[in-house]
C-alpha cells in the first residue's frame, strides 16, 4: 500500500493536518497543498493515484484545480470535500470529474474506507481498455469515445458508469450496484447524479442508434447494441 501516492490540497490547516496524518497512518506515501494553485504544481511533480480536495479554497478553488489536473493525467482519481452539501452541489463535483464526493463534517475511517474502495478498483483494472459500442470505440483508460474520426473525452464519472455498463454489456446492472461500486453509497441524492450521467451517455452515444442505454424500472440500466 506504500507505494499509492494521495495529495491532499485543503485549506484548513487543522483538517489538512488530520487527513494527511490519517492518510499515513493507513500506509500511503502523503504530499499536502494550502490552495488549488500550490495542489496543481505538486500534482505535477508527485503524480498521485488519488487527489483528496476541498472545493472552496483561495487563488483556485477545487473544481478548477481538478479539471487542470484532469488535462494533465487521466488516471488519476478524486475526492471532493465540501461544506456544501446541497444535491445541485454534489451533482456539480461529479460533473468536474470527481469519483466521490464528501460532505464536511465527516468521519475519517469513512474517508479512508471510500479512498481504499477508489484505489482498490484501480488495482484491479483487468487490462483490457479498448472496447467496440456499436460504431463506436471506447478508450477505458483515456476516456475517450471515438466516432467517425471524431473523439469525445469523457468526465471521470462517466467513464466510471460506461465501463461498469460496457464490461456488463447485454445484462442488467442494479442501480445500487452502480452507486456503490463507483459512489460508495445509494443515497437519493446519489441515485439523481447516476441519473444525470445516464443521461449525459446517452447524448454521447446518440449519432449510432443501435447503442441503448435502457433503464429497467426499479432495478438499473443495461447498454445494448442493436
Amino acid at each position: 500500500m506504500s507505494s499509492r501516492r494521495i495529495l491532499i490540497v485543503e485549506d484548513e490547516a487543522v483538517l489538512r493536518r488530520i487527513v494527511a496524518d490519517a492518510m499515513t497512518i493507513a500506509g500511503y506515501e502523503v504530499r499536502t497543498a494550502e490552495n488549488g494553485e500550490e495542489g496543481l504544481h505538486i500534482f505535477s511533480e508527485f503524480s498521485p493515484h488519488l487527489v483528496i480536495a476541498d472545493i472552496m479554497m483561495p487563488r483556485m478553488d477545487g473544481l478548477e484545480m481538478v479539471d487542470k489536473m484532469q488535462a494533465m493525467c487521466r488516471s488519476t482519481m478524486f475526492i471532493f470535500l465540501s461544506a456544501r452539501s446541497g444535491a445541485d452541489d454534489v451533482v456539480e463535483g461529479f460533473r468536474a470529474g470527481g469519483n466521490d464526493y464528501l460532505r464536511k463534517p465527516f468521519a475519517m475511517s469513512e474517508l479512508l474506507v471510500r479512498v481504499e474502495a477508489l484505489l482498490k478498483r484501480e488495482e484491479h483494472n483487468d487490462g483490457n481498455t479498448l472496447f467496440n459500442i456499436g460504431a463506436y470505440l471506447y478508450d477505458t483508460q483515456q476516456w475517450t469515445l471515438e466516432h467517425n474520426g471524431t473523439v469525445q473525452r469523457l468526465s471521470a464519472r462517466e467513464a466510471a458508469v460506461l465501463t461498469m455498463l460496457i464490461k456488463n454489456s447485454e445484462q442488467v446492472v442494479t442501480t445500487r450496484a452502480i452507486l456503490l461500486d463507483i459512489w460508495g453509497d445509494d443515497s437519493y441524492y446519489n441515485q439523481r447524479s447516476l441519473n444525470v450521467f445516464v443521461s449525459k451517455l446517452r447524448s454521447r452515444l446518440a449519432d449510432d442508434p443501435n447503442v441503448e442505454i435502457t433503464a429497467i424500472r426499479g432495478i438499473g440500466y443495461k447498454i445494448r447494441c442493436r
